[in-house]
């Protein structure tokens, strides 16, 4: 594990209490060798969820003066959710200052989405309460700023919405996702997914959860529509 104050430094960020980033970055999974009980990130975490979450609306909210309430939270969710999260998280390489236990990798948190959003919520969480609303607002709108001026109003709405609309409208009926297979331990699951419509396989999706893989189907089944 790298040292985290010399991440926060380059980062322009003097971390007073040390310890509570020492926090943000602990997954559950090292209570278990370490024989201690909630020292890790989920309360940290519970707070820069709400923080993220407020910032996110805000910039939104003065960047976009003519959207509507609805494609504000849509934008809104498309921008905290779990994908986009670890992706800021991979873009800093957060994966290098977690600690888990032995049975979890540095290899195994850079591929989980899960557990680097848990991660980055947490450090959001960790920053405001050691350096309060400024300083955290700045650093949230370094990350999401971009995604929130360059959105396509037209991908807001995600694929299995659009994909049900399409079809819906066509043929008046639904379409169906299949669990095909789960693979890997539990705190790394990959699901397969078909989407199907009167049996008939549209498309197949992958992800680190269902949702996540039901919408990597939704999305090339309204690809191959538009062949």
């Amino acid at each position: 594990m790298k040292n985290i104050k010399e991440f926060f430094q380059k980062n322009g960020i003097n971390i007073k209490n040390e310890n509570l980033f020492l926090l943000a970055f602990t997954h559950p999974s090292y209570n278990a060798d370490a024989k201690t009980k909630h020292h890790d990130y989920e309360r940290l975490e519970y707070m820069g969820d709400a923080v993220l979450g407020f910032v996110t609306a805000d910039l939104i909210y003065k960047y976009h003066p003519h959207m509507d309430q609805g494609l504000m939270s849509k934008l809104r969710s498309n921008i905290v959710r779990s994908q986009s999260l670890a992706a800021y998280a991979r873009s800093v390489n957060f994966a290098d200052y977690v600690r888990t236990g032995n049975s979890i990798q540095t290899r195994q948190i850079n591929e989980s989405n899960k557990i680097l959003e848990d991660v980055f919520e947490a450090v959001i969480g960790a920053i405001y309460l050691d350096q309060g609303i400024d300083v955290t607002y700045q650093y949230i709108k370094a990350f999401v700023l971009d995604d929130i001026r360059k959105v396509n109003i037209d991908e807001l709405t995600d694929a299995k919405t659009r994909l049900q609309e399409e079809m819906q409208a066509e043929y008046q009926d639904r379409v169906v996702y299949e669990v095909t297979n789960i693979e890997g331990p539990a705190h790394d699951r990959v699901f397969y997914v078909n989407v199907t419509f009167n049996g008939v396989v549209l498309a197949s999706g992958k992800g680190k959860s269902k949702k996540e893989a039901e919408e990597e189907a939704a999305k090339k089944a309204l690809m191959k529509r538009r062949v």
